[in-house]
């Protein structure tokens, strides 16, 4: 196939759905057409920018709404939130983490805050994320259940728990998951850092892990600027990301009292303002985006070893970054069709490198990783602003 394909079909299909007006075009930028100015105006006018102020609950309330969980912290950042969940859920120096080696290496940093050691396991092609059948089928190999938990037969290591990733919004199958988690005595965090808007069987992703989290960057389909937010649905672990997040102080009028190691991870005032009005426009962004991708897929429709990338029948997405799958034939054209995209203006982009493949995580546990892999030097993300899929005659001071 290699021979005959012509990487210009693609730059043609991409210009069908982006409107040359767009051209150039960002991978993704943030929509401001709501209440950002008014909320932004609002929070300088009352002084209160920093960690205290109304927005910061307002914000931290609309997500747990939202997404149905029982309490949302706001936090500076998802890996700060990713970092306070594996340590409320008991991650200690020296355990394994499982992370899906496909993943933003922020998953795999904040295993390592906590003196543990990410493991890494690999994905499968139909989600993009976490293969639960393949690592149950490693972990009856490598894994021995005790009273302390599982433990790595190879390293002599605890494995105390797995970070499922929600790749470019699109859920990882979860009950199966669920059913290795229990099996193995192994607690599961999400990560949700892509996936706001998005939905596993009828629920919002976050809802499963002990403890998950969310992304709110300046890429992401609502942003703060800067920040992300741990959820969950026991109140008394919420509590306490709330307290440790919040430097551990013991609330008081005056005095600074604190009752153990905390962390200055609260989330500003002025930042959760923007969010707020984010919030608010959120499930028109939602639908804009799923009119993007289904856009795409019109688009791409026969055109021989390029894929969109779909939801799953379980999974409603948020499509946070569209994705092509392009043919094992082909993927030795990837980098020169990151090219030709981005000489005609529309911005592209790989997957990331594989954490295993990183010489900072070189030495990590791994399992086989063939399906990682082949998904990372076949996949090219493409535009996918919100913007891209406002309907025709649409208002939108964006």
């Amino acid at each position: 196939m290699r021979a005959s394909f012509d990487i210009n079909l693609i730059v043609a299909a991409l210009k069908k759905v982006i409107p040359g007006d767009r051209i150039p075009v960002a991978l993704h930028e943030p929509c401001f057409g709501g209440n950002e100015w008014r909320y932004l105006k609002d929070c300088l006018g009352s002084t209160y920018v920093s960690y205290v102020g109304a927005y910061v609950t307002r914000f931290e309330q609309m997500l747990a709404d939202f997404t149905s969980v029982k309490k949302a912290v706001a936090v500076v950042n998802g890996t700060a939130a990713l970092h306070i969940a594996l340590k409320l859920c008991g991650v200690e120096p020296g355990d394994e983490v499982l992370v899906p080696a496909l993943t933003f290496v922020a998953t795999a940093n904040a295993v390592t805050y906590c003196g543990a050691v990410p493991h890494f396991v690999d994905s499968e092609e139909r989600t993009l994320g976490l293969d639960p059948e393949k690592m149950k089928d490693y972990l009856r190999d490598i894994a021995v259940i005790n009273a302390f938990g599982s433990i790595n037969r190879l390293t002599g290591r605890r494995i105390k728990a797995v970070i499922p990733m929600h790749a470019f919004g699109h859920p990882v199958d979860i009950d199966p998951l669920l059913d290795i988690c229990r099996e193995y005595n192994i607690e599961m965090i999400e990560d949700a850092a892509e996936s706001l808007g998005s939905y596993y069987k009828g629920r919002h992703t976050g809802n499963w892990g002990k403890l998950s989290i969310l992304s709110f960057n300046g890429n992401k389909t609502i942003t703060t600027g800067g920040g992300g937010a741990i959820l969950t649905n026991d109140e008394r672990l919420g509590g306490l990301a709330k307290h440790l997040t919040s430097t551990a102080k013991i609330p008081h009028a005056w005095e600074y009292r604190h009752d153990q190691i905390g962390y200055n991870y609260r989330l500003p005032n002025v930042n959760a303002a923007l969010g707020c009005a984010q919030m608010e426009q959120l499930p028109k962004f939602i639908a804009r985006k799923r009119r993007l991708a289904s856009l795409y897929q019109l688009a791409f429709q026969g055109m021989e070893g390029v894929t969109v990338f779909a939801e799953q029948p379980f999974a409603k997405s948020n499509y946070w970054l569209n994705a092509l799958l392009i043919a094992e034939s082909i993927s030795d054209m990837r980098d020169d069709i990151l090219a030709i995209t981005n000489k005609n203006g529309i911005m592209t982009r790989p997957a990331w490198t594989l954490m295993n493949e990183l010489a900072i995580f070189k030495d990590c546990p791994a399992m086989d990783l063939g399906v990682a892999k082949s998904i990372s030097r076949r996949l090219v993300n493409i535009p996918s602003s919100a913007v891209l899929g406002e309907e025709e005659g649409e208002d939108d001071a964006a």
